[in-house]
């Protein structure tokens, strides 16, 4: 969806209109999810599959339509079992998709997907919310809005204010489904009204302290899983964009006082992996103090007993110390840099999928 937003972003700029094609509901199997998009240019050409075979054809021949009606369109589909030859798909399965005209004239749409788009990059959460129910399609102009979890609103439901007013009340419910969905909600003369949403996070922000062998391998393993990654080091040749091209943002900091200079909030996870053991005390005892949602420590049981009665004498607690995934990453035997990676960002996707760890303290 990040792409698809961008390249929005890049054909208004141009003054190019654009369809934007969106599996707004399935049963059964099908090559992808609610919420897989596909954006269609004018010529022919398009960003992102809805599943390749018969049904982006069909869908691309359906976005013809729209390009010379400039009106949305509802499409559904059944994939027989002789449609699915040339799908991912082991048997057929209905699905729906939503294709719109996405106009350069149409700046109140333009400011919905910058503002997504915005979300995305800077952290935060919100609901893209499209009213895809056809009566109240305006002229052809599809009612959207992006909701944000602060109470903002960009765009509109069109008349229907009640109906924002109410998935604003559902936000959270809804961000921790993770999964966009069709909301019936019924207006104020008892009208049922179709309402596409959402949810819009941003990737969570992973530092990396230190910038040595292990973290060379754990950086482009998050990133590829959709982590944002910052990596800090104190060390000027470590910190270093030819070791870290993968990374967000490199930063040359001294360890002490880091955590001032950082926006570690809940949704952030700290991984330290520095070269020594007062280096990662420094940064533990700065990460204790935070919201952080993950915090992890590479580093024997031994290390670690040093290090968590240090920081117990220093008015720290057990239950504190329990927050620490440490030693870190998941339990497969790891021993080489790139193994010990691979069990650190599994235990980074774990926690970020909510699933809890038994974490322990020695001693």
């Amino acid at each position: 969806m990040k792409d698809i937003f961008a390249r929005i972003k890049e054909l208004f700029d141009q003054g190019r209109f654009s369809v934007l094609a969106t599996i707004i509901r399935q049963a059964g199997p099908t090559p992808r999810g609610v919420g897989t998009k596909c954006l269609i240019m004018d010529d022919g050409s398009f960003v992102g599959t809805i599943g390749g075979g018969i049904l982006e054809a069909r869908v691309i021949e359906e976005a013809g339509k729209v390009f010379d009606s400039g009106f949305s369109h509802r499409l559904f589909f059944t994939l027989k079992g002789t449609d699915v030859a040339d799908t991912d798909m082991l048997c057929g399965g209905d699905v729906e998709v939503f294709l719109e005209p996405v106009s350069p004239k149409g700046l109140g749409h333009l400011a919905v997907f910058e503002e997504a788009i915005k979300t995305r990059n800077r952290g935060g959460a919100g609901l893209l919310a499209t009213v895809i129910e056809r009566d109240m399609w305006l002229f052809g102009d599809v009612p959207k809005a992006f909701l944000d979890r602060n109470g903002q609103r960009t765009g509109s439901l069109s008349y229907a204010r009640e109906i924002e007013d109410f998935l604003f009340a559902k936000m959270d419910r809804i961000l921790d489904s993770k999964q966009p969905s069709i909301v019936d909600i019924r207006d104020r003369d008892g009208k049922n009204i179709e309402i596409f949403v959402e949810p819009v996070v941003s990737s969570p922000v992973l530092y990396v302290f230190g910038g040595g062998h292990v973290s060379r391998r754990i950086v482009p393993l998050a990133a590829g899983v959709d982590f944002q990654v910052v990596v800090i080091d104190d060390r000027e040749e470590f910190a270093d964009v030819k070791y870290f091209p993968d990374a967000s943002d490199i930063r040359r900091r001294p360890f002490e006082g880091v955590m001032d200079r950082l926006p570690v909030d809940e949704s952030s996870f700290l991984v330290i992996v520095t070269r020594g053991h007062m280096h990662d005390k420094t940064v533990l005892a700065q990460a204790l103090k935070t919201k952080a949602k993950y915090i992890g420590m590479i580093g024997s049981s031994r290390k670690r007993k040093i290090i968590y009665e240090k920081l117990m004498e220093e008015g720290f607690t057990r239950q504190d110390l329990l927050r620490v995934h440490s030693p870190i990453g998941l339990e497969i035997g790891a021993e080489t840099p790139a193994e010990i990676a691979v069990s650190i960002v599994a235990e980074l996707i774990k926690v970020r999928a909510g699933k809890d760890l038994g974490l322990k303290v020695d001693g």
